[in-house]
């Protein structure tokens, strides 16, 4: 199991329409974003995904944290361009202080969470 967080802004905000049909994923197609689409393919049933908004400089706002549900690549979403299906958790939304991290990834489409600090915090919301 491993913690991936994944952005879902779109020319606006879709993380209410992720949560509400039980997916997540780019809107991007695979000729324009071919790395994406392969990161969708690899995650396993049993990850956590969180959505997350993470504005140069801000802290994090994490606005769900899921699990991978299935094996199941959907491609026949009106929402994203290729996805999977995620039970999502935690629907509250909170905050993340800015951690001390040389050079991060917050700004990336999506990326597994390293980060030992957010990682405890993203665990401990999802389990208490």
């Amino acid at each position: 199991m491993a913690i991936f967080a994944v952005g879902a802004y779109y020319d606006e905000d879709v993380s209410q329409e992720f949560i509400d049909n039980g997916i997540a994923g780019p809107g991007w197609g695979e000729d324009d974003a071919p790395e994406l689409h392969q990161f969708i393919k690899s995650l396993k049933v049993g990850d956590i995904i969180y959505i997350k908004a993470a504005a140069f400089g801000a802290p994090i706002t994490v606005k769900a944290i899921g699990i991978i549900l299935d094996n199941v690549i959907v491609t026949d979403s009106t929402i994203v361009s290729i996805g999977r299906n995620v039970k999502w958790v935690v629907t509250d939304k909170f905050t993340i202080e800015k951690q001390i991290e040389k050079n991060n990834v917050r700004s990336n489409t999506m990326y597994e969470e390293f980060h030992p600090e957010v990682q405890k915090i993203i665990i401990d919301k999802l389990f208490n």
